[in-house]
């Protein structure tokens, strides 16, 4: 382990890591362990969470957790996953609590080519306006028409790209249909067998 002298800087971790590294001998696998894995989840908490400061606070918290129970993690068939998947929870976690969506879906690559894709519909010559009125929906009800319908994925595979329950995405897609279909002036669809309710 590495020893610091008072004229070191400091070090700024959290209180659980921090007593884990400079009070307590780590054996030299978790040391290994969380060097070897620190930066690919300072970058995957970062794609998340968008700060780089928050996503290194977030997995010194994640590292405190896995070396709490070091052992534990040893005796795991699959100790890799077992350790991501305690990131991909606190994680979720951290923007559950705040009530807010993964940086890479705000404002990442994915939410660029909806926006892009948006925009060029507005400007696509269509005779009945389908196109404008497709870029003309609330972001949210857009990027799923523009997901399910212009480039064919499923609702599980949307759901994971905009980070929403797959119920989210059916009700986004309901409304976003039911605001088509009055933009074009075409008339309610006939009610199905199963929402009709009992005969």
């Amino acid at each position: 382990m590495v020893e610091y002298t008072p004229e070191d800087e400091p070090l700024e971790l959290p209180g659980r890591l921090e007593r884990l590294l400079t009070q307590a001998e780590l054996p030299l696998e978790a040391e290994a362990f969380y060097l070897g894995r620190q930066e690919l989840y300072h970058r995957y908490a970062e794609v998340h969470l968008g700060n780089r400061r928050e996503a290194e606070d977030l997995v010194h918290e994640v590292f405190a957790e896995i070396m709490a129970d070091w052992p534990a993690l040893l005796r795991e068939q699959r100790p890799e996953q077992v350790a991501f998947s305690v990131l991909r929870r606190v994680v979720r976690r951290r923007l559950d609590a705040e009530g807010r969506l993964p940086h890479y879906i705000v404002s990442g690559p994915i939410a660029r080519l909806l926006r892009a894709a948006q925009s060029q519909l507005a400007v696509i010559p269509s005779d009945n306006g389908l196109y404008p009125a497709i870029a003309g929906l609330p972001p949210r009800q857009c990027d799923v028409i523009i997901l399910r319908h212009v480039m064919g994925y499923p609702t599980r595979t949307v759901a994971a790209f905009l980070g929403l329950d797959e119920r989210t995405v059916d009700y986004h897609h309901r409304k976003a249909k039911e605001r088509l279909r009055v933009a074009l002036h075409l008339p309610p669809a006939a009610p199905s067998r199963t929402t009709e309710g009992p005969q």
